[in-house]
């Protein structure tokens, strides 16, 4: 220490100060020890011994070496210390080289023996990379927007599918974790960070303290790769799988969150803006936006397959940016078949009321054993108990599925011994009964008859929370809805009011737009007839929209930046149109069951002593709830079930069509529709195809596979099969099933321009009204005519059920 044998005297603060400087005082120079021989004077006559112990009285001056050993004091300093660290660093050195031999030494020793694995290891890692590429998604052309991460090696990534971005959240986790636990190089190379950074947190993992990651510190380094890749095979897989149970080729895009949106993430409503998805390849919505009220009931319509189902799953499953307090429920697989009662199916769905029964009797137990400290707990559990209204729970369920048409005998049956249908029905329940802040419903009234159908109507315009229905029934959507979304060109367009305002404004908002388009054309034909080329003509056209836009944007100064203007396209009109070829005239009796009685083997008969009859003027709808024998009657009709008694009479001459509910059934599935025609009725190619294009089938669907058809297509097969039978009587069961509400209006449409006689059976309330049907109900084993219209049906069906019916006024 400096002092020592000098004969100066240094207080200690002047001691440590010293000792701590004096290195950097010789390396700065004379400016910077003038600084310390000002604050110690003692330091110009400081005297120092040798090795040999002489004293040397010598003055140091400023600036300038000792002569005889031409090194300051300081610089003497300087050499011992930096010779001192030179042999620590050695030291070290040895010690690390000592460490890396031990450990490739250990390595080799694994190595030797599975050598011999790795091999068999590589072929499992191709295969597994195969299995890996085959599962990701495509990229859209939204998200090719999105701008790439730069990670820490300065290469860009692109933007890619949900399992790239999961990829690549996991990597940057992992490198971080890696560079907190690794040493960092005196002197990095920029092109080598990530790689070196890697290498070294493997290395740390090893020569570290015992961790769990140590769990797989036996494995080689090459098995520690494979098992990482699986890893984040399974992590996809099970991300997939929670973002869509039934389809996994779904690409979603959304614009980043804006700050007054997250300032609103407790708010009721939904807002989502300039949002994407492309399923297959295919886009479905494209800068979409979704707006959604608490509290209104909203009705979603479109043509089939442009997305709806789709954007349904999408929300339950949280891909979009919902709000975190909004609970979201999605109505769409039936309960599971086991030995739970339809009843108690229904009352486990409310987990909540569940929990609060357990404690109950959990601290009733603890009361009777003397725990007066549960009295307390005890009444807050009977207080949130009364606010959920635990007691008519059981009511409600009871309530509910009574009105889905379960008698009392049904409610408390096994759900296991219910078939798909009803099933479905008991799920449809359990979510009217936890009644979550958003309900949704896909397609609610398939799986109904007409009277669950009228209770649901009834049910559902009493719905206080949010509602968003995807319904091919008119009649449902007028008498529930408060706001129609409508799906078009992959935007959503809002509408207030029910669907029957929204036919009205969207008939109108079309003809507005082709009047505008009919401008637009007109003026283009002007500037070319005065000279102006195509492209200048079109050029000149866009600048006018483009000052239009201006001007309209000064007005709401509020709206954000609308984008570049386009020309306007011809508006495109979806027109479905259903003909059915008119027969020639039959004298009666045309059809008719006389004396029949039929039940099926080891059932109670269905009908006793049943006469029934119609001629070509008839247009009944057969009504009455599941079970009662609706689809048996059309059956003994056609001919295709023989009665246990009684029998079957038609005129000699006539010819039936019937489409069955089960329409599948009759088709073949191995060959393309246009193939099905030629074949069933030995029609030309193009004939074949004019008749399946006049039922609404694109074109592109003529010559693929039946198999391969939606239910929608598969149902305009069927129709246009019916169209060349040419039949004098037609009888459907269930027609509207798998078909958008345009397909239901053309054929109410083609029945009332048809001139034979139509037998119904089906559950859509409009198509019952617009063909102007008789009611004929099946009930007590017979059918017989109702007094009244269908008003006073549905009227007689909400008072058997104990109801009241609704009479709210269509906005």
């Amino acid at each position: 220490m400096l002092g020592v044998g000098t004969g100066l005297k240094f207080t200690k603060k002047q001691q440590i100060f010293l000792n701590k400087h004096a290195i950097y005082t010789c390396a700065l120079g004379g400016r910077r020890r003038k600084k310390y021989e000002d604050i110690f004077p003692g330091l110009k006559s400081l005297q120092r011994r040798d090795e040999n112990g002489h004293n040397y009285n010598k003055v140091v001056k400023k600036g300038k070496k000792d002569k005889k050993t031409k090194r300051t004091f300081f610089e003497e300093l300087a050499v011992e210390d930096k010779q001192a660290e030179e042999e620590e660093k050695a030291l070290k050195e040895k010690e690390q080289q000592q460490q890396q031999q031990q450990q490739q030494k250990k390595k080799r020793d694994t190595r030797k023996g599975r050598r011999k694995k790795d091999v068999d290891d590589d072929g499992e890692e191709k295969e597994l990379m195969e299995r890996l590429k085959k599962l990701s998604v495509p990229v859209s052309d939204e998200e090719d927007e999105v701008p790439t991460l730069v990670p820490r090696g300065g290469k860009k990534t692109k933007g890619g599918n949900a399992f790239a971005a999961l990829i690549q959240d996991q990597s940057e986790e992992e490198d971080e974790e890696e560079e907190k636990h690794s040493p960092k190089p005196a002197k990095p190379e920029k092109n080598r960070i990530n790689k070196g950074s890697e290498e070294e947190g493997e290395e740390e993992e090893e020569e570290g303290e015992p961790k769990a990651d140590d769990l797989y510190a036996h494995l080689s380094k090459k098995e520690k790769k494979k098992l990482k890749k699986q890893m984040e095979y399974e992590r996809q897989v099970a991300s997939l799988k929670a973002a869509n149970a039934a389809e996994n080729d779904f690409s979603v895009s959304q614009a980043e969150v804006s700050s007054r949106q997250a300032m609103l993430e407790n708010a009721s409503d939904i807002k989502l803006e300039k949002f994407s998805i492309s399923a297959h390849g295919k886009e479905l919505f494209v800068n979409a936006d979704l707006y959604i009220v608490a509290g209104r009931r909203y009705g979603l319509v479109g043509p089939n397959g442009k997305g709806k189902t789709t954007l349904l799953k999408h929300i339950a499953n949280r891909t979009l940016s919902i709000p975190p307090n909004i609970d979201v429920l999605l109505c769409e697989q039936e309960v599971v078949a086991d030995e739970t009662p339809a009843v108690q199916a229904v009352l486990r769905a409310d987990t909540k009321r569940l929990k609060l029964l357990e404690e109950e009797r959990r601290l009733q137990g603890q009361l009777e054993q003397g725990d007066d400290a549960a009295a307390e707990r005890l009444e807050k559990v009977y207080e949130e108990l009364r606010a959920t209204g635990a007691a008519a729970a059981e009511a409600k369920a009871r309530r509910i599925l009574a009105g889905l048409g379960f008698d009392p005998e049904m409610q408390n049956r096994p759900t296991q011994k219910f078939s798909g249908g009803w099933r479905m029905r008991v799920s449809l329940a359990r979510a009217l009964f936890m009644e979550p802040t958003l309900l949704m419903l896909d397609e609610p009234t398939n799986h109904l008859d007409l009277n669950a159908v009228i209770w649901l109507n009834n049910y559902l315009q009493g719905w206080r929370k949010t509602l968003l229905i995807v319904s091919h029934d008119q009649g449902f959507l007028d008498d529930v809805c408060t706001d129609i979304i409508h799906l078009d060109a992959q935007r959503l367009h809002y509408y207030r009011g029910n669907y029957m305002t929204f036919k009205k404004m969207y008939q109108q908002k079309q003809k507005e737009l082709l009047k505008q388009y009919e401008k637009q054309e007109k003026k283009l034909k002007e500037l070319k007839a005065g000279g102006k080329s195509t492209k200048q003509a079109e050029k000149q056209t866009k600048e006018a929209l483009t000052r239009k836009q201006q001007k309209c944007r000064r007005k709401n100064q509020d709206e954000e930046s609308q984008e570049a203007p386009e020309l306007l396209k011809r508006p495109k009109e979806y027109t479905v149109r259903f003909t059915f070829p008119n027969p020639p005239p039959l004298s009666p009796p045309v059809l008719g069951l006389h004396g029949v009685t039929f039940g099926y083997e080891g059932q109670k008969p269905l009908f006793k002593n049943l006469d029934f009859g119609i001629d070509m003027d008839s247009r009944i709808c057969i009504v009455g709830p599941n079970g009662v024998g609706k689809s048996t009657l059309l059956l003994l009709l056609t001919g295709k079930l023989t009665p246990t008694r009684g029998e079957m009479r038609k005129n000699h001459r006539l010819k039936i069509g019937f489409f069955n509910q089960q329409y599948a059934e009759q088709l073949r599935m191995e060959e393309t529709p246009t193939e099905y025609l030629q074949r069933g009725f030995n029609l030309p190619y193009q004939d074949a195809r004019k008749c399946l294009g006049r039922f609404g089938l694109e074109s592109h669907a003529h010559t693929i596979q039946i198999c391969k058809l939606s239910g929608g297509q598969k149902a305009r097969v069927v129709f246009a099969e019916l169209a060349c039978r040419e039949p004098d009587v037609l009888i459907l069961d269930e027609p509207t099933n798998n078909l958008d509400i345009e397909s239901i209006d053309a054929l109410g449409e083609a029945i009332n321009e048809y001139k034979g006689a139509v037998i119904i059976v089906s559950h859509d309330a409009r198509l019952i009204t617009e063909t102007n049907c008789q009611l004929w109900v099946v009930e007590e084993q017979s059918v017989s005519q109702i007094d009244g219209d269908f008003e006073d049906y549905k009227r007689e069906v909400l008072e058997a059920l104990g109801e009241v019916m609704v009479n709210r006024p269509r906005e």
